[in-house]
């Protein structure tokens, strides 16, 4: 099958009419103060199934004969993916199996058979899942929907990248998140017709990159599973047509760390008052980690999805208040006897941290005979306040060691 056209996404935006949200794409002053650049966030976590997958797994369904219809499809997703083909089978009105890896998150697997589709567990990875959904789809007979190496998907994701230069006429860059390859792809073919000049940068978890290890190599190579907070662009291998794309019309890939991204979801949650999931996050950031140089320029962020699991909301918003320094455990050793835990709860006050919990060791710690370590784990302002806490207790004869997450 020969690469997606530039026509194929114009197509795609005519048959996608009235079935897939043209999503707003509003300026934010707060993130242009916080980054440098005119900030504008596409938010595409206000589709449907709260994310962009929407456009290509429409537009490849709407292509599909009536026979082929009849027979159904079928998928392989750790979410997203699986929610948009579900939802779009279900309104043209046929079967769907989706084949998720066994981690995949609670709120997107209930989603997925909330839309009437079958959903398959299997696997502990993508890849897993992946395989389970081919050999489906030659005992059943059904159509594979790809994720995002199908130039009928690709097309769809496409579309965005028209709504960003009818949105944002002066628009200079594109920030988008990387998993497969597809949205990028899309998004970078439609700007190298309508606004050639644009910079497309691409942002990936650095647990899982990907394209980001392909473009280095010139071609496509698989990387090492691992676990990320963005799972929703935790690809191991790019597709063919996707890395191509990317190849002639993509300008940077860069990646990003755990606790970058959690950041990244706080700040949306409460700057923007939007949820985000890992993968939506990404491109927020690489540009308040400076992994891109776009100051002074009219940029958009591609915020991908917002199906994140409550569940796991608590973690990744305290992982992002320790990166922004709100968030801090001090572990201190105290002299054991009566007094000694509130004189150093004193010295705390005194410095305008807020307690949250406080735990003590006198049998596993390092802690001598007559010693215990106490652990306390402080609301605090920033890093700035952070160092006078430690300066404050370092002084006063404490032994502080700052616990760092991993």
């Amino acid at each position: 099958m020969n690469g997606p056209t530039f026509d194929d996404i114009r197509a795609a935006r005519k048959r996608l009419e009235g079935l897939v949200a043209v999503t707003p794409c509003p300026h934010s002053e707060t993130l242009s103060r916080l980054t440098g650049a005119r900030v504008f966030v596409k938010l595409e976590n206000l589709q449907m199934t709260g994310s962009f997958k929407e456009r290509g797994a429409a537009n490849m369904l709407l292509q599909l004969s009536p026979e082929e219809q009849r027979r159904g499809v079928v998928a392989a997703s750790a979410g997203n993916h699986g929610l948009a083909v579900a939802h779009h089978a279900d309104r043209l009105g046929m079967t769907a199996v989706i084949v998720m890896p066994e981690w995949a998150p609670l709120t997107k697997v209930t989603a997925a058979r909330h839309h009437g589709a079958q959903v398959l567990l299997h696997g502990d990875n993508y890849d897993a899942a992946y395989a389970r959904a081919r050999e489906i789809e030659a005992e059943r007979r059904l159509v594979f929907v790809h994720p995002f190496d199908d130039p009928r998907v690709i097309a769809g994701q496409g579309t965005i990248g028209l709504e960003l230069v009818e949105q944002v006429p002066d628009l200079e860059a594109v920030v988008v998140p990387v998993g497969g390859g597809g949205l990028i792809g899309g998004v970078a073919l439609a700007l190298e017709q309508l606004k050639p000049d644009v910079r497309v940068i691409g942002v990936q978890s650095e647990e899982m990159p990907g394209m980001k290890a392909a473009l280095a190599a010139g071609a496509r190579v698989t990387v090492p599973a691992a676990a990320t907070i963005a799972d929703g662009i935790g690809v191991r291998r790019v597709g063919e047509h996707t890395l191509s794309l990317a190849q002639q019309y993509v300008d940077e890939v860069v990646t990003v760390s755990e606790e970058e991204i959690a950041n990244a979801i706080l700040l949306l949650l409460e700057i923007e008052k939007t949820v985000a999931e890992g993968a939506g996050a990404v491109p927020l950031a690489a540009l308040v980690n400076r992994r891109v140089d776009v100051t002074g320029r009219t940029t958009a962020l591609v915020l991908g999805g917002g199906n994140i699991d409550v569940n796991v909301v608590s973690r990744i918003i305290e992982r992002g208040l320790v990166k922004d320094g709100r968030l801090v455990r001090l572990m201190v050793m105290l002299r054991d006897r009566p007094g000694a835990l509130a004189r150093l709860t004193a010295l705390v006050a005194e410095a305008r941290a807020n307690v949250l919990d406080i735990t003590h060791d006198r049998t596993f710690s390092r802690a001598r005979l007559g010693e215990t370590a106490v652990e306390l784990t402080l609301e605090t302002s920033g890093r700035e306040q952070i160092e006078a806490i430690k300066r404050r207790l370092h002084e006063a004869g404490y032994a502080v060691e700052e616990v760092v997450p991993r």
